[in-house]
C-alpha cells in the first residue's frame, strides 16, 4: 500500500488520507518497539495519512491526555486504550487467548479521554500496575537464578528503559540482552556461548540470531519466561484481576470494555459465540483483532484455517452489535506500521475495520468536547440497543473534522441535541 504525506502545512484541512487505520499501537509508556512517544504516534498517523489511530497501554493511562491533544493539533482521528490481562472464572478450565493459560485473557478498555482515574477507579488501576510490577520482580528473580553469572535489577536496568516505570516483559528481555552482551565484553567470553548454553540451543542457531535482535528476543523470552521456561509460574485466579473488576474500572471513566481475539484456535475461542455472548453481558461492547497475523502466514493450509476464522469472528462480531477495534501493536520489533489494507485477504473486512476506527473516534471526540460519550446519560436515554449506539457513534466519527476545526464545531453545539439533530449540525 502506498502511504501518502501531507504537503499541505495548514494543520486543520489535510489534503489526503489514507484508508487505514491502526487502533491498537503501543507506546513507550509501555513498551514501543520503534519507541514511539504519544504525540510521535500521532505525527506518524499525520504523515502518513491514517483516517485513525489508536494508543494502548499495558497497565496505565499514561499516554492518554498527550495523545488525545497532539490528535487535536494535529487533526488526527484519535483513540485511548488499556490493556492487561485477566481471569474469567466461567472460562476457568478453557484457554483463550493467553496461550497455556486457561481462564486467563488479554483485555482491553478502548475509548479513554483521560489519563487521571479518580475514586474506585484509581484505586484498581494502581492494583493492576503494582500487580504487574511484582510479577515482572518475581520473573527477573527466578530469571537471575538461571543466568548467573549475568543479572539485572529491576529499578537499575528495567524502569529506565520506560518513562514512567511501567515496565513489562520486552523492557526485562531488553535490559538481559543489554547486561549479557556487557558481561560477556567485560569478561572477554563468547556470547554465543553464553546464549547457547543458557537457552540450551546450538551455537549456530545463536549466531543467526546475535544481529537479529526481534528473533533472539522471541527465543530468550520462548525459553526463559513464557511456558515451560526458568521464569515461568502457571497464573491462577488471583494472578490477575478478575474480569468484572476490570470492567469496573473501565466504566468509572466513562470509557468501553473491550474483548480481544487471538486467531480462533483456542478451546475458548472456538466457542467464540458463548464466550463473546458472556462477555456482552458483563459490558463488553467491542472486540480488538490484530489482523496481520491472521493472514500474513507462509502456510499455505494454516493461512486458509486463520484467514477463515478472521472471516467468521467478523461475521459474529457484526450480528452481536460489537465494533471492530484493530491494529498492528507495534510492540514488538518487525511489525507493521499499519495493516495493509489493500491487501486482497483483508477484502471482506476492510470495511468493518475502518468503521470501527470511526466508531471509536466518534464516541472519543463526542465524550472529550460534549460529554456525549457512548456510555453517557445521553446515550442511555436516546441511543437504547447496542446497535444504534454504533451506527451513531460511527457516523459521528466519520463527519467530524478531526482538530480544532472540529472541535470548535462542537463546542458551539448544545448538548441538547437529540443524535439525528446533531449529526445533521455536524454533516
Amino acid at each position: 500500500m502506498q502511504l501518502l504525506e501531507y504537503p499541505n502545512p495548514d494543520r486543520s484541512s489535510p489534503q489526503a488520507v489514507t484508508p487505514a487505520v491502526n487502533m491498537h499501537a503501543h507506546t513507550f509508556f509501555s513498551f514501543s518497539a520503534y519507541g514511539h512517544s504519544p504525540t510521535s504516534l500521532v505525527w506518524l498517523a499525520r504523515q502518513q495519512g491514517f483516517e485513525a489511530i489508536g494508543s494502548v497501554d499495558f497497565d496505565v493511562l499514561d499516554a492518554v491526555d498527550e495523545f488525545l491533544d497532539a490528535s487535536e493539533m494535529a487533526a488526527v482521528r484519535g483513540s485511548c486504550a488499556i490493556e492487561t490481562r485477566v481471569f474469567i472464572p466461567e472460562f476457568a478450565t478453557r484457554e483463550i487467548n493467553s496461550p497455556g493459560e486457561p481462564g486467563v485473557a488479554y483485555h482491553m478498555g478502548i475509548g479513554f479521554t483521560s489519563s487521571i482515574a479518580t475514586g474506585k477507579a484509581a484505586i484498581i488501576l494502581a492494583e493492576m500496575r503494582q500487580r504487574a510490577s511484582q510479577r515482572n520482580r518475581d520473573l527477573i528473580e527466578r530469571v537471575n537464578r538461571h543466568l548467573q553469572p549475568v543479572s539485572i535489577d529491576y529499578e537499575r536496568d528495567v524502569l529506565p528503559l520506560t518513562p514512567s516505570g511501567n515496565a513489562t516483559e520486552r523492557h526485562i528481555l531488553v535490559a538481559y540482552t543489554r547486561a549479557a552482551q556487557e558481561y560477556c565484553v567485560h569478561h572477554d567470553q563468547d556470547l554465543t556461548a553464553f546464549w547457547a548454553a543458557k537457552l540450551d540451543t546450538r551455537p549456530e542457531q545463536i549466531v543467526a540470531l546475535l544481529n537479529d535482535a526481534p528473533k533472539l528476543h522471541n527465543l530468550i523470552r520462548a525459553k526463559l519466561m513464557k511456558r515451560g521456561g526458568v521464569g515461568y509460574v502457571q497464573p491462577g485466579p488471583s494472578s490477575f484481576p478478575l474480569v468484572d473488576e476490570f470492567h469496573e474500572f473501565i466504566l468509572a471513566c466513562q470509557a468501553l470494555p473491550c474483548a480481544t481475539w487471538l486467531d480462533g484456535t483456542s478451546s475458548g475461542e472456538q466457542v467464540e459465540e458463548e464466550l463473546l455472548s458472556l462477555l456482552i453481558n458483563k459490558g463488553v461492547v467491542a472486540l480488538n483483532i490484530i489482523p496481520d497475523r491472521n493472514w500474513n502466514i507462509d502456510n499455505p493450509e494454516q493461512k486458509r484455517i486463520k484467514v477463515n476464522h478472521l472471516y467468521d469472528v467478523v461475521k459474529l462480531a457484526q450480528a452481536l452489535d460489537l465494533p471492530l477495534n484493530i491494529g498492528t501493536e507495534m510492540n514488538a520489533y518487525g511489525q507493521k506500521l499499519v495493516d495493509d489494507f489493500d491487501a486482497p485477504e483483508l477484502a471482506p473486512v476492510r470495511q468493518a475495520f475502518l468503521d470501527g476506527g470511526f466508531f471509536i473516534y466518534g464516541h472519543t471526540v463526542l465524550q472529550r468536547i460534549l460529554g456525549l460519550g457512548y456510555q453517557s446519560e445521553w446515550s442511555k436515554a436516546h441511543l437504547p440497543t447496542r446497535a444504534a449506539k454504533n451506527a451513531f457513534y460511527t457516523q459521528a466519527g466519520r463527519r467530524i473534522i478531526p482538530g480544532e476545526r472540529g472541535i470548535a464545531m462542537l463546542r458551539a453545539l448544545s448538548a441538547d441535541l437529540v443524535p439525528a439533530e446533531l449529526l445533521d449540525k455536524i454533516g
